[in-house]
């Protein structure tokens, strides 16, 4: 059959290429009755293409157990958005020339009703997949500013960064969803920075662009998140209107070990001086890696070696200053 699908299809004047994913189940062994040997088909078509598309895969039991737990938590999701079962929890961003802290990266959490924490990786895609991720990012965006709000009525002048998530990037309504929450919450819009990774503005390019410069005339920055992970060229790195750029912790790990995650840090570093962006590094964990940053000229960094995300009564006890 993929064979077959190789052959160009003739549309008036035009060849047109095709492929195709296929998902294969065998009966009796994964099932006797039509309709599930339908529906486990269907698991491994999906499981084909969630693998590259254009080939093809076997029903598992193991694929059934994991659709059965994706609907599950998809229905406990809804449930938790009723019974707002979502945290926010901060990691701060420090100045390595001064130690102070400089701003905050918000991050959910889901704690059910018995105490168990789900771990975002776990939810996020089902959110995502489901569209449940638009409600819940603009309930992020509210409490964040809340959050936000609270600490520049202390005077503290710190930034406070949102992870912005794919639906929600392409949703034309998030520039007015983002205009009404800065002005019910008064904050400086200068201290709300938006996250988004290189793979959500390398689909429709016009479109990413139209959605960030609509975003930048709210006075909000813009960062991308993850850098150096995605596929993104210089040519649209210049024509996309962001502030800063965070260098991926996968980058960072391996500092001062691997020579050749060393050189892309100190590139990235290098192109955003240049660009004149501001630059951060996530996942800093060690003094290695802290001075090997100062050295190359990365001031403003986060991770496990300043601190772990904490819930916001818990950040009274770090031991760095905030930026005033």
């Amino acid at each position: 059959m993929q064979q077959a699908f190789h052959e160009p299809v003739k549309l008036g004047h035009h060849d047109v290429a095709i492929s195709a994913s296929i998902g294969i189940t065998v009966a009796p062994e994964d099932a006797s009755e039509e309709e599930l040997l339908l529906k486990h088909a269907d698991l491994a078509m999906y499981e084909a293409k969630a693998r590259g598309k254009n080939t093809f895969h076997f029903f598992s039991q193991d694929l059934n157990d994991a659709a059965n737990e994706r609907l599950q938590i998809e229905n406990q999701l809804r449930e938790a958005i009723r019974e707002n079962q979502f945290l926010l929890y901060f990691q701060p961003k420090v100045d390595i020339r001064t130690e102070i802290i400089t701003g905050y990266e918000t991050l959910i959490r889901w704690l059910r009703p018995d105490n168990t924490l789900v771990p975002p990786a776990k939810f996020i895609p089902v959110a995502e997949s489901t569209g449940l991720i638009v409600q819940i990012g603009e309930w992020i965006i509210w409490e964040a500013c809340r959050f936000l709000a609270r600490q520049q009525s202390r005077g503290y002048d710190v930034t406070l960064s949102i992870n912005l998530s794919v639906r929600q990037f392409n949703d034309q309504d998030l520039p007015l969803i983002v205009e009404r929450i800065l002005k019910r919450t008064g904050v400086k819009p200068r201290a709300v920075i938006f996250e988004i990774t290189e793979s959500m503005l390398m689909g429709d390019t016009d479109a990413a662009i139209n959605q960030l410069n609509q975003l930048k005339r709210l006075g909000v920055s813009l960062s991308i998140d993850d850098f150096g992970t995605g596929y993104s060229s210089l040519s649209y790195l210049k024509r996309f209107p962001v502030d800063e750029l965070k260098i991926d912790r996968s980058f960072v790990k391996d500092i001062p070990q691997d020579r050749n995650d060393m050189d892309i840090v100190a590139a990235i570093i290098a192109m955003a001086q240049k660009m004149n962006l501001r630059v951060v590094a996530e996942g800093v964990e060690t003094a290695q890696q802290v001075e090997f940053l100062r050295n190359n000229g990365c001031f403003e960094v986060q991770g496990y070696f300043y601190s772990m995300p904490l819930a916001e009564q818990e950040l009274s006890q770090l031991n760095y200053t905030v930026n005033t």
